[in-house]
């Protein structure tokens, strides 16, 4: 009776040849793990899934400063909402906002067919940027600014939600952190 525990009939079994089909299938997943891997890379740069951006350092304060700035020179009125200042900076200018428990401010106006520097930050801990429907999705750290070139094409209202757990002990308000776009004409 064979069990686990005999040692096999032949010792050197790594030593016996390859049959003609088994060497075929294995050339064959080999060439595939390579086409894929060089696929991968390819995709970067063909594909259309990656938002090209720059990233720098930044202090919470400095960003902050940003934020303050660009509401008080460009807010055009106050969100019926939620209360929140409601930005249209000029096309082709940079944009801040900022992710902190619980909220992403300000709300932003901007014009679809027209680019802006998006620029976010976290100012307290990581945070997700979801912008829905579109699916676009950045992790945003403390510390550190994401710049990336947007140009709505579409018109409408878009939210912004958290997309990484944020909370930590006090996660009560991670559920309702929400942003929103609207693109206008």
């Amino acid at each position: 009776m064979g069990t686990s525990y005999t040692p096999p009939t032949n010792p050197h079994w790594w030593r016996e040849p390859i049959e003609r089909t088994e060497l075929v299938w294995i050339l064959l997943s080999f060439a595939w793990c390579l086409f894929m891997f060089g696929w991968m890379i390819a995709w970067h740069w063909v594909g259309n899934q990656n938002m090209r951006s720059e990233a720098y350092v930044t202090t919470p304060e400095k960003f902050s400063k940003h934020v303050s700035e660009q509401a008080a020179k460009y807010a055009v009125r106050k969100d019926t909402a939620t209360g929140e200042d409601v930005i249209a900076p000029p096309p082709g200018s940079d944009v801040y906002l900022a992710a902190m428990q619980w909220q992403f401010r300000p709300i932003l106006e901007l014009q679809k067919g027209k680019s802006y520097r998006l620029h976010m930050t976290s100012l307290d801990v990581g945070h997700g940027f979801s912008l829905q429907p579109e699916n676009i999705n950045f992790q945003v750290y403390p510390g550190y600014e994401q710049v990336l070139t947007v140009t709505p094409n579409k018109t409408g209202t878009f939210a912004i939600a958290c997309g990484e757990y944020c909370g930590g002990v006090n996660a009560m308000g991670h559920h309702t952190m929400l942003g929103r776009i609207y693109v206008k004409e």
